[in-house]
């Protein structure tokens, strides 16, 4: 892994730069001049990246707009290390030091540039722009405000907001302008002071690209490549299985394919098209096996997106449910056709990729695809050392990483920025318009405004603190109407019952996307279940409890004590859940090892294999749905039953009222579930309804 201390107190880490070469050091030493190099601080997690291709006209023309000049980074070895943000964040680095910060304002739906500390003395002898003296101020100023009256030269014409440079005396620094020039001097507040020093000796670098990248680094990267390839022959020499590389398209896959390559020789490569590929990527993947005479296992996808979108609402990053649909079950069935007896797949996750993946080892296992095996050769290495690796080895890459791309995926994928979206206009302008047309559409039907969609607060189901407080800034609603179509009402929580026991009653709001013998199969892998087709009742009987669910929604649970009756429960309403909303993915058919799922229409269990086992739910990805509903259940439970003892009084039940003398009625006149015919309404529990009172 690249040469870095973690400073843990301020949530920095040090990385080196050599000042004779002009580059980043991967490694202890440089390899062309030996020099140990200079240490430098940029924010965690670290993941630094070279800046290339249209990326880098992009920070010059930022730089240009704003000061006049990019003079001092042309030709120069850049590079970008991202840190948190809204958006897109990242730290600007040249000349061994963080001299800006590169920022995507969703607001204003453009990057800007801010200078930090080290940025300001490096272009405030060239800037012709943006540039502001101050005086008749003293002490310390960082942070501060600055009025009109203290204004002494105002250098080009800017306006409210934008970055500036303030001089005062020799000292010079970053600021941000308060008010526009023409108006600055008279402004009752002109600028505020980011930080302002006396300029210290920064060495400036002499012109790299990235040959001098790699061959500044050839010593280090050698080393990572030769530790790497051990890994993966000692893993594979003990295993007679065939080896093959998850190639994606990406840059990391790509560095494992280089690896797996020089460890084993020539490997199979598995791609999922997830039918939500950008066109560059299908194409390079193609011609990239072509090329290096190399067989290409495609999972396909198809409209498996399209086919579930409308249910599922748009992907989110804290609800991805087109992995599993768009990737995982493809992918898996492939397996299972191509390597029936198994392959250890060699994969490009790192653990600076994400909080998911951070502490990755080297051989991992996906539980939803028993027959593989993967090997993670690049999961300490950073973004900086993929691309050198890539440089070194002369691999050709996806064209995309050259037009601003820091990562490839799905074109519409929620985890991409916002400032990528803007990429993909640019580039794909009708893949971009079809999707923007469709969540403008969704966001009209859910009674959401169009900065829902525009400033990309689609891309979460639950906001994180920062979007909120966007969302509030602006007085933007983001609670969408009617909800997704599931809901619960809890008529009566984990309870104690006259006849002994515990009990639950609650009516689950669940789209009717099949008949309800899927609900039967499904409640299968719960225990045994008895159905009525008739009256559309399916009764489930386990060890600690038992359940019965109605066409309606109506779900009545019974168990020995509270605790087991909430267990009854949540089985019971996740099987209702994945009969109805099943994306017939087949990643549950797969998981099952008694081979007693198929998928026809939806899910469909054989009684004689199921043992109940459960793994088929934990494979399953809607079954996340149940945390949602019951977030957002419309009554809170009792703490007990009504006492028998109150004869003809009116009893609360969960938020509820109720007669003794009667059943209940609901809001339109009937029996919970009612208004349809034989099923919310029927009468094969004893005519009291899907409420009964008895624990029997």
């Amino acid at each position: 892994m690249a040469y870095v201390q973690v400073n843990a107190a301020n949530g920095k880490e040090v990385r080196k730069w050599c000042d004779g070469c002009g580059t980043l050091l991967l490694g202890g030493r440089c390899s062309i001049c030996g020099s140990p190099g200079r240490e430098f601080e940029i924010n965690s997690p670290g993941d630094i990246r070279p800046c290339m291709g249209d990326s880098v006209g992009i920070l010059e023309g930022l730089l240009e707009e704003a000061f006049g000049t990019a003079a001092p980074i042309e030709n120069k070895s850049v590079f970008f290390n991202k840190v948190p943000g809204e958006d897109r964040t990242d730290e600007v680095v040249a000349h061994g030091q963080v001299i800006a910060v590169l920022r995507f304002d969703i607001a204003a739906d453009r990057l800007r540039i801010e200078l930090r500390q080290p940025g300001a003395e490096l272009f405030a002898p060239v800037a012709t722009k943006n540039v502001v003296t101050i005086s008749g101020v003293s002490g310390h100023l960082k942070g501060k405000g600055i009025a009109g009256e203290n204004v002494s030269d105002v250098l080009g014409h800017f306006a409210d907001g934008d970055p500036i440079i303030v001089r005062k005396a020799l000292k010079v620094g970053p600021g941000v302008a308060m008010a526009d020039s023409d108006s600055m001097r008279s402004a009752e507040k002109a600028l505020r002071v980011r930080d302002l020093n006396a300029p210290s000796d920064m060495p400036l670098s002499p012109d790299a690209d990235r040959d001098t990248f790699v061959r500044a680094n050839r010593d280090h990267l050698k080393g990572l490549e030769g530790t790497a390839v051990r890994e993966i022959r000692g893993f594979v020499k003990n295993v007679r299985l065939p080896v093959t590389v998850s190639f994606s398209g990406g840059k990391d896959s790509l560095a494992a394919y280089g690896l797996t390559a020089k460890a084993v020789g020539d490997p199979d490569l598995l791609f999922t098209d997830t039918g939500l590929e950008f066109p560059e990527t299908l194409e390079y993947v193609k011609a990239f096996a072509e090329k290096n005479g190399l067989r290409l296992h495609t999972a396909d996808a198809k409209d498996g997106f399209w086919k579930n979108v409308d249910t599922f609402g748009p992907p989110a990053k804290d609800f991805r449910w087109c992995c599993k649909v768009c990737k995982l079950g493809p992918i898996t069935d492939l397996i299972a056709r191509d390597f029936p007896k198994g392959t250890v797949t060699c994969e490009g996750n790192r653990s600076l990729e994400s909080f998911s993946r951070a502490g990755t080892e080297l051989v991992t296992r996906n539980p939803f695809v028993p027959n593989q095996t993967n090997l993670n050769p690049v999961r300490d290495w950073c973004a900086a050392e993929i691309w050198g690796y890539i440089w070194m080895k002369g691999l050709d890459y996806n064209p995309l990483y050259e037009r601003d791309f820091e990562r490839i995926g799905c074109y519409l994928c929620a985890s991409c920025l916002a400032s990528e979206w803007r990429n993909t206009s640019r580039i794909h302008p009708e893949m971009y318009s079809d999707w923007e047309r469709y969540l403008h559409d969704y966001a009209k039907r859910r009674g959401l405004p169009p900065e829902y969609i525009d400033m990309g607060f689609w891309r979460w189901k639950v906001l994180p603190p920062k979007m909120r407080q966007l969302a509030e800034g602006l007085e933007l609603r983001m609670v969408p109407e009617g909800g997704d179509g599931l809901s619960m009402k809890m008529l009566k929580g984990a309870s104690v019952c006259v006849a002994g026991g515990y009990s639950m009653e609650a009516v689950a709001t669940v789209p009717r996307n099949r008949d309800f013998s899927y609900v039967e199969d499904s409640l299968r892998t719960v225990g045994e279940v008895k159905y009525s087709p008739e009256f559309e009742i399916a009764l489930v009987r386990t060890k600690y409890g038992r359940a019965r669910l109605f066409g309606g929604g109506q779900v009545s649970v019974t168990a020995a004590d509270a605790q087991s009756a909430e267990r009854m429960f949540e089985k019971a309403v996740k099987a209702l859940i994945r009969a109805e909303l099943c994306t017939s993915c087949g990643i549950c058919a797969r998981s099952c090892p008694h081979k007693a799922i198929r998928i026809k229409g939806g899910m469909r269990v054989d009684p004689a294999s199921c043992t109940s086992c459960g793994k088929c739910e934990k494979a399953c990805m809607v079954v996340h749905y149940y945390d949602k509903i019951m977030a957002g259940k419309t009554a809170p439970a009792p703490e007990s039953c009504p006492s028998p003892r109150r004869v003809g009084k009116t009893q609360h039940v969960g938020g509820t009222v109720r007669g003794d003398k009667g059943p209940r009625k609901d809001s339109r006149g009937g029996r919970p579930g009612g208004g349809r015919k034989g099923r919310g309404d029927a009468r094969s529990d004893g005519g009291r309804g899907p409420r009964t009172r008895r624990c029997d």
